[in-house]
């Protein structure tokens, strides 16, 4: 296959009429000369288009604005430039010279911005015939009245969004009913209902085993003295006594079918099927890909002294009580029943009181990342979900302090050890915070891209753990709908550098998955953005056998 540099990326004008035919038919009517129509452009290059409106610059599939299919298509040529290059472009102009709310119907408009971009990538402009459409046909009341028109267009894409220095795709708005999402709700929250019941029925059977434990126990510490004592009554009474005795004791270890079924409820019988349960869960956990975790990277112990240590003087009788709840849950190993009501208002001081110093939030977040490895930490995740007092300051990480950001990441990469864990953080139920509309699956996607487009080499291997761990996730497609292209975005920018055999092994990994999820979308990203997988072939075999699974879907 060709290096992409060399083969280049083509450049096409998607022209659009506004009128649907109606200028054609009309014109000479209304304004005393002939148009074949009243033109609307955009550019497709690198598998997207761009165009240009009251929103500012907008991306979205080719083809998939309000208006349809284009009525014509227009190479313009091909472009050479590295798409990181053109990202780089289309940033500063969507925050300077097209940013949002500089359109004009007659000076600025979507013909002026597809010329602009037209002639930075091929070194040409759009067609005269579109930029020279007279401006008193555009005051006339037929130009006048698809001013609507282009603003529900510009409407039906989100404008993109700059991470850091990076342009990044924005995800399709789907209009969604309010059923559906009444619906997603409900079903979310009785399956949060459901594992946290479960959880908190597993801790009160283990409780009441440990008691029925004890008691048979004792009971047997009480029979064999009684068969001590009249040990000497069963000598003498010869074999057929000791018999007897013998198959009393069996009696009352195997008891009557009646008694038996009272002896098992409510512990035996549901400990019984609950280690079934989980045999069948550990098994799918094997079955699975390994997640990338973090286990030994810190001494929770440590992390925990020290928090406290900030925190002297600082804590309300509340408060001191949430820590010790804290303390025994990471310390003592105590169970996630440990956490009172309202842990998560505690959680949510420390977090959010900026007259705390920084480092008590960086201790807090250790301690969470290996809280996140517990396989009962769903409980704590059933609480967030009220106020998503976690989650909403994850979905901020761009806003944190560098020390902040590794742990927070560390945290969503430990939360994929357990399976309740992982499938809780690609939910799709969304909630408002700062004006947008987010989810778990959102906000584990911008930390995930974040972390790895980060220049810091520790919180990207974080991003490439997070990424992978949602690659290998075995779930619905609709999942990935909205974040598939974003996700691979960012891997072939993390590619651009020099990723180490490891990561760029689980990194390829990813990329491979996201290529047989998608169909269509991730191939065309790479083949379009590179760089071309091949690039990296012979660095290890296990990588060279991801880059033949990602080359299956490019053919």
């Amino acid at each position: 296959m060709e290096d992409i540099d060399e083969m280049g990326t083509k450049v096409e004008l998607y022209v659009y009429d506004l009128t649907k035919g109606a200028a054609a038919m009309m014109s000479q009517l209304l304004i005393g000369r002939h148009l074949d129509g009243v033109w609307h452009t955009a550019i497709v290059a690198y598998g997207r288009e761009y165009f240009f409106g009251p929103s500012g610059i907008q991306s979205i599939r080719p083809g998939s604005t309000e208006l349809g299919e284009p009525l014509r298509v227009e190479k313009i040529g091909d472009t050479f430039l590295p798409y990181s290059v053109f990202l780089e472009y289309i940033n500063g102009l969507g925050t300077s010279k097209f940013a949002p709310g500089t359109y004009h119907l007659l000076r600025l408009n979507c013909n002026s911005f597809s010329d602009e971009v037209s002639n930075f990538l091929v070194g040409c402009g759009i067609p005269k015939y579109i930029l020279d459409l007279p401006e008193e046909i555009l005051k006339t009341p037929i130009g006048q009245a698809l001013a609507p028109l282009i603003e529900t267009l510009a409407n039906s894409a989100s404008a993109g969004f700059t991470v850091g220095q990076r342009f990044v795709e924005p995800r399709i708005q789907r209009e969604v009913s309010p059923e559906y999402q009444l619906l997603n709700t409900a079903i979310e929250e009785a399956r949060l209902n459901s594992i946290a019941l479960e959880a908190r029925r597993n801790e009160l059977n283990e409780k009441l085993a440990k008691k029925e434990r004890k008691k048979k126990k004792k009971k047997k510490e009480k029979r064999d003295k009684t068969s001590r004592d009249s040990g000497s009554e069963s000598n003498s009474t010869g074999y057929s006594n000791s018999v007897s005795m013998a198959d009393s004791e069996v009696a009352e270890m195997q008891p009557t079918n009646g008694d038996m079924a009272a002896e098992m409820l409510p512990s035996d019988r549901v400990l019984q099927m609950e280690a079934d349960e989980r045999r069948e869960a550990e098994e799918r956990k094997r079955q699975r890909d390994p997640p990338i975790v973090f286990k030994d990277s810190m001494d929770v112990a440590v992390e925990f002294e020290a928090f406290c240590n900030l925190l002297e003087g600082k804590l309300n009788d509340t408060e001191r009580i949430n820590l010790d709840e804290l303390r025994q849950y990471v310390l003592e190993n105590e169970g996630s029943w440990a956490l009172g009501d309202n842990f998560l208002n505690f959680i949510g001081r420390i977090l959010y009181d900026k007259s705390l110093v920084a480092d008590v939030r960086v201790k807090l977040l250790n301690i969470l990342a290996i809280a996140a490895l517990k396989d009962d930490v769903i409980l704590l995740l059933h609480q967030d979900r009220r106020e998503h007092t976690i989650m909403n300051y994850a979905f901020d990480i761009d806003r944190h302090t560098v020390e902040e950001q590794l742990p927070l990441a560390q945290f969503m990469a430990n939360m994929f050890e357990n399976l309740s864990s992982s499938e809780w953080l690609l939910y799709i139920s969304d909630w408002q915070h700062n004006n947008q509309n987010i989810s778990n699956i959102r906000v584990t996607t911008k930390v995930a891209v974040h972390s790895l487009l980060s220049e810091l080499s520790d919180l990207q291997v974080r991003g490439v753990a997070i990424i992978h761990n949602i690659a290998c996730k075995e779930v619905k497609t609709v999942v990935f709908d909205d974040v598939v292209v974003e996700l691979t975005m960012a891997l072939l920018q993390y590619f651009n550098g020099n990723p180490s055999e490891e990561y760029l092994y689980a990194s390829m990994k990813a990329l491979a998955r996201f290529a047989q999820i998608s169909g269509q979308e991730v191939p065309q990203l790479i083949q379009m953005i590179g760089p071309e997988p091949n690039k990296f072939r012979g660095v290890s075999k296990r990588v060279d056998e991801m880059i033949d699974e990602v080359n299956k879907k490019l053919r």
